[in-house]
């Protein structure tokens, strides 16, 4: 993805049709690695942003995170990918890993399609799976 472009909308829009040129059209992707914020973001789908409501671009361009804007692909083409592999590391995301894997939707990532996911984690990041954390009641 272009990120340091000086014009970061038409750079998304660029990287939408070299997504086409290689993918199809609509793009499917066969395999996507995302990693899990302690927010509960993944790829630039950070909480609270208006970029989590895109359904008509494959990529867009995220609010401010960290002092810096963000190219992201949307959750349309993040649905259509065939296989997500999810890795997590950390004990400071073990609430987040606990809400993606019982499929809250109250994360960003918990609205990437969970059909033909594998979420890998560390020991560090999985103690609260057996406790059922992220589970509403």
């Amino acid at each position: 993805m272009p990120v340091e472009a000086a014009d970061l909308v038409q750079a998304a829009a660029h990287y939408a049709q070299v997504l086409e040129q290689f993918a199809g059209s609509p793009p499917v992707l066969d395999l996507i690695h995302l990693g899990l914020g302690t927010d509960g973001h993944a790829a630039s789908l950070l909480p609270r942003d208006p970029v989590l409501a895109v359904k008509d671009r494959d990529v867009a361009i995220s609010g401010m995170y960290r002092g810096y804007r963000r190219m992201t692909l949307t959750l349309p083409p993040l649905n259509r990918t065939r296989c997500v592999l999810w890795v997590v590391c950390g004990s400071e995301k073990a609430e987040s890993a606990a809400q993606l894997y019982h499929g809250e939707q109250s994360i960003p990532a918990g609205a990437v399609c969970r059909k033909h996911a594998l979420l890998l984690l560390d020991q560090a990041a999985a103690p609260l799976m057996a406790k059922g954390a992220g589970k509403k009641a």
